[in-house]
């Protein structure tokens, strides 16, 4: 094991003292269960100050609706337990499903309703006249332990988020950068799809990790609206860089002398402006580099042909680069100056992509809520038929650890983890229980007795490796120092307790294998459809702007990553039918389809061509993944109608791009297709 660092001794120190705060505080203002409050303070606790008050208040926000909701429910229905157990259940999955809707900190309000609803109902059912003083009291407990935890981690040596997103922001752009040398140069390396991946799932999750940023000690909470701005110019490098690079390797394949010296000249002038030092601005330089790329552009006729076309996109796309490049500088040195205290006032309302705009599956939420209701169910059914004292502990834990993985593929292999790790725990449980607090009084010797374990466990946490082993040990203990709180300090209490924690989760990993496991290969194809069913939208006439479409297709393409590379190493069979699929290639298809979607207006007798083509390429998506060749020999006619229309209209800003999204399309489309023939030739 490596040596503890400075910042994980602080952490565990700073956890320590503000659990044993809570502690300290319950006990001298009464509160019947001071060691809820110490067990919510470890949860809340992060090691940074910006996560653990974002945390923080959501999770009060939570248990306060969660304890609201009990208060209505258990006397209404106190006596009949099954309409109980089963508005409970309901309770705790419908909160679930809302919350996998909201992938910022605020989707634990709504968890945290859910689940601490059965942490206060499902102990209190014989209680139903004083459900009020008890939920009040958990309540108070569990905000006290947070209040305690945000106290602590942000007055004491408070350890700021800055750095840390910064750092990932700088890398994000580093990688970026390396594209596009890899990209522009022909002798440069050639960078893996899954490379390509990796970046746009790193791009969504530094956009996660922002949400934080408001909550934050550091002049960067200021910054949030320029960090958002920039976390979209850099989801807009994705389909830019990847387009550049197959129009190029199209050129090529045209002849040697399709890319003239003229345009490598411009590609490594373009590759030299990201070398540029970071304080440099590089405005003017952009501005001569559109200058350049205009000139190089071929002009616009009906006789152009599928090289010039090419040309054309590679010229568009070129022209959207340098700009991202420009933009992205710009708003990199704005940061910075805020970080220092300088933010300029027009930052503050830079536009961004609302976290909303990302990827949501609402049949995998639906499919999780499910599932924690079926195994709460199962619990509370069996609690009720064998009238177990020690039941009520079997439905709380089936409902956490139902909540707590349910973002996973596969939340199995975690909840049999937590099950294992707390099993690991009972013993310390039974001597912390049964022997140490018994023999001990006064708070002084309670801290001496706790520290050593705690101490311990704190570094754990701080370590994202050991941190689920961890969790669990500590989350054992907790719960059985509350039986201290009950005076029910037995062995005999402990045995039940400790089994029906036991029969919970197992219950919950049961349930989940059975209703709501799915694996890599599937996800990975679910959110392959999910792409093509919003293109098939977008040809159907639905409207989104640009910068939503890239920010949630490339959210897309960063959560494949990961399953792809897991379905290789458990299945590689799975993924014969996923090799050919290039999410990338349907990002770009889907920001030409918007592009057109925005010009169209514009294009006078060429917007006829467009319909047909729309109509064409929306039913081509919602067929997908099966092919349909009479289909594909349709919309390869209606996009070569659509160019030939639109090279015969107006020559203007609006045609170019117009002709530049239609080039991109054919060449995803159909990289392997005859090359198109203009008007004055297919007439011939």
């Amino acid at each position: 094991m490596k040596l503890v660092s400075r910042s994980e001794m602080l952490f565990s120190v700073k956890s320590f003292a503000a659990a044993m705060l809570s502690v300290y505080i319950s006990m001298r203002i009464g509160l019947p269960r001071p060691f809820w409050a110490m067990m919510t303070a470890y949860i809340v606790s992060a090691p940074f100050a910006g996560p653990t008050r974002s945390k923080g208040l959501y999770r009060a926000c939570g248990t306060i609706l969660g304890g609201i909701a009990v208060t209505f429910i258990v006397p209404q229905l106190s006596n009949s337990p099954e309409l109980l157990s089963l508005a409970l259940a309901l309770w705790i999955g419908g909160c679930l499903f809302v919350s996998l809707l909201d992938r910022t900190p605020r989707s634990y309000l709504l968890m945290l309703a859910g689940y601490t609803a059965g942490l206060i109902a499902f102990p209190a059912v014989n209680e139903p006249g004083a459900i009020f003083d008890i939920a009040l009291a958990r309540v108070e407990e569990i905000v006290l332990g947070i209040t305690c935890a945000t106290l602590v981690h942000s007055l004491v040596l408070p350890q700021p988020f800055a750095p840390v997103l910064l750092a990932r922001l700088d890398g994000a752009v580093r990688d970026a950068q390396h594209w596009i040398h890899d990209a522009l140069n022909p002798a440069g390396d050639e960078r893996s799809p899954a490379d390509r991946r990796k970046l746009a799932g790193d791009i969504t999750e530094l956009r996660l990790m922002s949400t934080h940023l408001p909550f934050d000690t550091s002049h960067l909470r200021w910054t949030g609206n320029a960090v958002n701005a920039l976390q979209a110019r850099l989801a807009q490098f994705v389909p830019v860089v990847s387009g550049i690079e197959d129009r190029l390797a199209a050129l090529r394949d045209m002849g040697a002398h399709a890319v003239s010296a003229h345009w490598d000249a411009l590609l490594k002038d373009v590759v030299a402006l990201t070398d540029t030092p970071k304080s440099h601005d590089i405005g003017a330089d952009g501005a001569r580099l559109h200058a350049r790329i205009d000139e190089l552009a071929p002009p616009v006729s009906r006789a152009l042909s599928w090289s010039g076309l090419v040309e054309l996109n590679l010229a568009a796309r070129l022209r959207r680069l340098v700009d991202l490049l420009v933009e992205t500088r710009t708003l990199r040195q704005r940061i910075d100056a805020g970080v220092h205290g300088r933010l300029p006032r027009e930052v503050r309302h830079q536009a961004g992509i609302p976290v909303s705009a990302l990827h949501l599956d609402y049949g995998m939420a639906a499919l999780s809520a499910f599932a924690a209701i079926v195994a709460v169910l199962i619990c509370c059914a069996f609690w009720i038929l064998t009238g177990w004292p020690g039941g009520a502990t079997a439905p709380m834990m089936c409902a956490v650890l139902c909540c707590f993985f349910s973002t996973q593929d596969d939340p199995v292999p975690f909840i049999k983890s937590f099950l294992a790790w707390t099993i690991y725990s009972i013993p310390a449980s039974a001597v912390y229980l049964l022997v140490l607090l018994p023999a001990i009084h006064g708070f002084e010797m309670l801290v001496l007795v706790c520290a050593p374990m705690f101490l311990v466990l704190g570094v754990l946490l701080a370590r994202p490796a050991t941190f689920g082993r961890a969790m669990p040990f500590l989350f054992g203990i907790c719960g059985t120092l509350a039986m201290i709180d009950t005076h029910n300090a037995d062995m005999v209490t402990f045995t039940n307790s400790m089994l029906s924690q036991v029969f919970g989760l197992t219950m919950a990993a049961v349930t989940t294998r059975v209703v709501r496991s799915v694996g890599a290969a599937w996800t990975a194809r679910r959110l392959l459809k999910a792409g093509w069913n919003e293109l098939a939208r977008l040809g159907g006439g639905e409207k989104t702007t640009m910068p939503e479409f890239s920010a949630r297709m490339i959210d897309r393409v960063g959560q494949l990553a990961p399953r792809l590379a897991q379905a290789a190493r458990a299945n590689p069979e799975s993924l014969q039918d996923l090799q050919a699929r290039d999410a990338l290639r349907d990002l770009r298809i889907g920001l030409n389809m918007t592009l057109l979607q925005n010009v169209r207006a514009q294009l006078g007798r060429g917007e006829a061509a467009l319909g047909p083509l729309m109509a064409q390429l929306s039913r081509h998506f919602a067929h997908m993944p099966s092919v349909d060749e009479e289909g594909e020999t349709r919309l390869l006619d209606a996009l070569d109608n659509a160019l030939r229309a639109i090279c015969d209209g107006t020559r203007d800003a609006f045609q170019r791009e117009a002709l530049a999204a239609l080039t991109g399309m054919r060449r995803d489309l159909f990289p392997k297709a005859a090359p198109y023939q203009p008007a004055a030739m297919s007439a011939i």
